[in-house]
C-alpha cells in the first residue's frame, strides 16, 4: 500500500480534529460511556485547538496519507507529561495513530522516526512518551526504540481516569 507522510499546516486542522476522533473512536471507544466518550472527543479534538497547535513553532504534526485521505497523525513537541524529571528542551511524541486498516505496513515506525527526528533537530534531547498501560503493542513498540517506564499517571476521559504509563529515552552519550 503507497501512502505518504507529509507535515500537518494550520489549514489543515478540520483534517486533524476529524482524524484524531476517529482514530481514538477505533482504538479506545468502546472502553467509555457515550457521553464521557464524546464530551472527551468535543474538548480534545475541537478544530480551534487543533489549529492551535499546528499553528504554534514548538510542535508538528504529520499525517500518512493514502490517495489524499489522512489515514494517520502524530504529534510532537514540548514534553507536558507529569513527572518530576521533565527539563525544558526535552521532547514528546504526543499522538500516534493509524486508522486499522493501514496499520502493521511500517508506517507507525516511519512516522515515530519522523517525529524524533524533528523533536532532535537541535540536537539529542530526552525523550518521553505516556502510552495506556493497558496496550502491550503499544510498549513494545517504544521498548524497541529504547524507551522505558519511569512513572505513570491518570488521563481522564468524562468518569473514566485511565491508568497511563510515562517512557523515558535519555539521549545517546556524545563520542
Amino acid at each position: 500500500m503507497t501512502c505518504t507522510l507529509r507535515r500537518a499546516t494550520v489549514e489543515d486542522a478540520e483534517t486533524l480534529s476529524k482524524l484524531a476522533t476517529a482514530t481514538f473512536v477505533e482504538a479506545f471507544g468502546h472502553l467509555y460511556l457515550e457521553e464521557d466518550l464524546q464530551a472527551f472527543l468535543a474538548d480534545a479534538y475541537a478544530v480551534d485547538k487543533q489549529a492551535v497547535i499546528l499553528g504554534h513553532p514548538d510542535y508538528a504534526v504529520w499525517f500518512l496519507e493514502h490517495e489524499g485521505r489522512a489515514v494517520g497523525h502524530c504529534a510532537a513537541g514540548p514534553c507536558g507529561l507529569p513527572h518530576d524529571d521533565v527539563k525544558p528542551g526535552d521532547g514528546e511524541v504526543k499522538r500516534l495513530y493509524i486508522l486499522g486498516e493501514f496499520q502493521n505496513g511500517g508506517w507507525g515506525a516511519r512516522m515515530f522516526e519522523t517525529a524524533v527526528a524533528w523533536l532532535e533537530r537541535n540536537g539529542p534531547c530526552t525523550l518521553w512518551v505516556g502510552v495506556w498501560s493497558e496496550n502491550p503493542g503499544a510498549q513494545r513498540f517504544y521498548a524497541r526504540y529504547g524507551f522505558e517506564k519511569v512513572g505513570t499517571y491518570e488521563f481522564p476521559v468524562g468518569r473514566v481516569r485511565d491508568l497511563e504509563f510515562i517512557l523515558r529515552r535519555e539521549p545517546a552519550p556524545a563520542r
